[in-house]
């Protein structure tokens, strides 16, 4: 029997997975929309980039995701717009219509209006990012170790990560343990242990969203590890041999050839077109401003969710782009349109800090639970536990503690492809080295 309440999520993300899968025991019938056939854990997106993992492991096909949902159907396509007022979805293949609808499409790379930079500093958000970064910095190794000139092979040696929230700080820890010891004896004209890596961060302090007490902690870590921390920089240039930044009154330069963006989201341009067709309101980073039920003003069957949504707390702080909150919104969304269905009313969504933590290198983590404080091993085992347990599929969160396991007894796992030809300068200038 096929049943007329028509659920169309547009978003294989956090928030539409969870809404969809919640909805599994309801008399519904749900299309979920996405560009992608998967599902990616973008907490670990930073393991591939710097190749300590392989995008399988963290990225899982929707289909094999939902396949016994037998109320769902998944469709591969691009949403173009929306008809809101005939309740309509308009796709790349035509049109679909919809009862009710969930819109959880993310958000996007921002660089605060130098979008510029954006081929210079690659961000990471995908898998394709994730691939772009593992090239660049690979190949920034390779051409250290060909480099004849001494100032150049110290270029391609630096490297700049912009941005100290929780992504940054993983990146340049990850980055330096890669330079410690993955590749200490992996080349010949060059010792990746003394790479520098620079941490730039606007704001006072690394990790802000921490205590105090835990953002030192994190930056004494990642000192540790040789990574150079630099609070208040503010970035002003970026080409492709350096980063300029101000810090207080000083103007400085940083000669680099790889530079990676960490240092803000905007939402996707879904919250546009949602906005185009319905009035609604957007904020400054282009997220669309929720009800206390995540619906949208003066339309109580369109939800918006996760990194999309401004919902603000019972303070009037806009909670953070963070995977709890999608996945608790999705959850929420869902259990509101089916009690809806039955007459039942449901209070507005609260937002559970459950904790935040932030991984810095080997035995080295910070964490902040239910208002307690760690740092160190303990914080460390914690974000690996947390981590493993957020993994959709059983054979991955297998193959993600095995090769955690090698690579911590060994340090010796390491999956440093270069994919691409394509790098930051043309083929014929990285080629005049070696004849081709």
């Amino acid at each position: 029997m096929e049943h007329s309440h028509h659920i169309v999520i547009i978003g294989g993300g956090f928030g539409g997975l969870y809404a969809a899968q919640s909805l599994k025991n309801a008399p519904v019938r749900i299309t979920l929309i996405d560009r992608r056939n998967f599902h990616l854990f973008q907490p670990l997106l930073y393991q591939v980039a710097t190749g300590d993992l392989s995008p399988a492991n963290i990225a899982s096909p929707l289909r094999v995701i939902l396949r016994r949902q037998k109320n769902v159907k998944i469709l591969l396509a691009e949403v173009t717009g929306f008809d809101i007022g005939n309740r309509r979805v308009i796709t790349c293949d035509g049109d679909l219509k919809f009862d009710s609808l969930i819109v959880a499409t993310g958000s996007a790379n921002h660089y605060f209006g130098h979008d510029t930079w954006q081929p210079l500093a690659p961000g990471l958000k995908t898998l394709e990012d994730a691939f772009e970064i593992r090239n660049r910095m690979m190949r920034a190794y390779e051409r250290a170790e060909k480099e004849p000139d001494p100032e150049l092979k110290k270029e391609w040696l630096s490297f700049v990560v912009v941005g100290a929230g929780s992504t940054g700080v993983e990146l340049a820890g990850a980055l330096a343990e890669i330079a410690n010891d993955t590749l200490v004896n992996d080349f010949r004209t060059i010792d990746p242990g003394y790479s520098s890596i620079t941490l730039i961060e606007g704001m006072d302090r690394i990790l802000p969203q921490f205590p105090e007490e835990l953002s030192a902690s994190a930056k004494k870590s990642l000192e540790h590890l040789g990574v150079t921390v630099l609070n208040g920089a503010m970035v002003e240039e970026i080409t492709p041999e350096s980063v300029t930044y101000k810090i207080g009154d000083r103007t400085e330069r940083i000669s680099s050839r790889t530079v990676l963006w960490t240092a803000g989201i905007k939402a996707s341009p879904i919250g546009k077109a949602l906005a185009d067709s319905t009035g609604v309101e957007l904020d400054r980073s282009g997220r669309v401003i929720v009800l206390q039920d995540c619906s949208i003003q003066g339309w109580r069957d369109v939800f918006v969710i996760g990194d999309l949504a401004h919902f603000s707390d019972p303070d009037g702080n806009p909670l953070p782009g963070l995977a709890p909150v999608a996945m608790q919104q999705g959850r929420y969304v869902a259990k509101l349109i089916e009690g809806r269905m039955k007459g039942e009313s449901k209070l507005g969504f609260r937002y559970r800090d459950f904790g935040t933590m932030s991984i810095l290198g080997r035995n080295s983590a910070v964490a902040m639970i239910d208002g307690l404080r760690f740092s160190g091993w303990f914080a460390w085992f914690l974000w690996l536990f947390v981590h493993l347990r957020g993994i959709i599929q059983f054979g991955n969160k297998l193959l993600i503690l095995t090769q955690w396991a090698w690579k911590y007894f060994t340090r010796d796992h390491y999956a440093g492809f270069i994919t691409t030809n394509e790098t930051n300068e043309s083929d014929d200038d990285f080629c005049k080295y070696c004849g081709k």
